[in-house]
């Protein structure tokens, strides 16, 4: 395995660079594709190679696909931009669609390029009715989901299965659900809400529920889709679905915080939710939470992970644990009181 480079894309996100830490702890050699100027960058350890690009620009790709002579290389795409708003943004669409199908290309012209791994996400698969689990779909399509992050998800993956069927190429697809833990640097979506909520920044929560994934949980199964996932295959990767109530109580009692002082019912929240979107769009600020927002509380979020714990050996800590170490790693960098 010496001769094996593994390029990852987002290497400086918060799931990418949790990669790359798993990566070289297994002794492997690790190329990461960072944009210029990304300040999180530096806590990438210090044995991988940087490699400043951008998946949007294919020249950029061409250095960073280049390896020795006698290199295999393997691929994990991880670069994507998350987005909470679900209008249509072209640079979301150019990001997660342009830029999958810019790394599709490359993979394909490099014959030591031995596999790719693609980052999708669940929110590219349809969802089912409430009380059913989200099983793995093996075709995607955009108008069967939600939002602009969602559909640009579908359409990658899409493009992904397509080079497999029709190119043949050597890829598979994880598709993680939601996103914690510790060492999120870049402070995410999530670990924004967990310092808000540990502060008391928020005083009011909504009574949905959501499914969160341990980052390290994450990482570990993609690394493991990397050497075992099959061609062609889709794996999910989540966790039990859990809800806002039970999330923050759990907090709560390891931050030794203030609890949230009232859920908001979904029909109320939603409601809410419509009246300070009008209002936003006569004042040009964002709203405090939106109607998307809401139906994500809202949506089935119970995901079928068997496929990835029998094919990948996919494990996922507790929420107990996860949290206990979220809640150091935020106090050792000061990002709470």
């Amino acid at each position: 395995m010496s001769n094996t480079m593994y390029l990852v894309t987002g290497a400086a996100g918060f799931l990418g660079s949790t990669i790359c830490r798993q990566l070289v702890e297994r002794g492997d050699k690790v190329r990461a594709l960072v944009l210029p100027n990304d300040k999180s960058t530096k806590f990438l350890p210090k044995e991988v190679e940087i490699c400043e690009g951008d998946v949007c620009e294919m020249d950029s790709l061409k250095k960073f696909f280049a390896v020795p002579e006698g290199t295999e290389t393997i691929v994990l795409h991880i670069a994507s931009i998350v987005t909470v708003s679900p209008d249509y943004n072209p640079v979301v669409m150019n990001v997660n669609v342009g830029g999958t199908k810019n790394i599709i290309r490359r993979c394909l012209a490099q014959p030591e390029c031995k596999k790719l791994v693609y980052c999708s996400s669940t929110g590219a698969i349809p969802e089912t009715r409430k009380g059913s689990k989200i099983k793995e779909v093996i075709y995607f399509d955009e108008d069967q989901v939600l939002g602009c992050y969602s559909r640009s998800k579908a359409i990658a993956t899409q493009a992904v299965l397509d080079a497999v069927k029709l190119e043949g190429l050597n890829a598979c697809i994880v598709h993680p659900s939601g996103i914690f833990g510790p060492d999120d640097f870049a402070v995410g979506e999530t670990t924004k809400t967990v310092i808000d909520i540990i502060n008391g920044a928020m005083p009011m929560g909504i009574d949905g529920s959501f499914n969160l994934c341990d980052v390290r949980d994450l990482a570990a199964g993609t690394i493991a889709a990397a050497d075992k996932g099959r061609k062609g295959q889709c794996y999910i990767l989540g966790n039990e679905e859990i809800s806002f109530k039970d999330f923050s109580k759990m907090l709560v009692k390891e931050a030794g915080c203030k609890p949230i002082k009232s859920f908001l019912p979904i029909r109320v929240a939603n409601f809410i939710a419509g009246i300070l979107e009008k209002r936003a769009l006569k004042t040009g600020k964002q709203p405090l939470m939106t109607t998307f927002s809401v139906y994500n509380l809202a949506r089935n979020n119970t995901f079928d992970s068997s496929k990835a714990k029998e094919e990948l050996g996919y494990t996922t800590r507790s929420y107990e644990e996860t949290i206990r170490d979220e809640v150091r790693w935020l106090k050792k960098e000061g990002k709470i009181k």
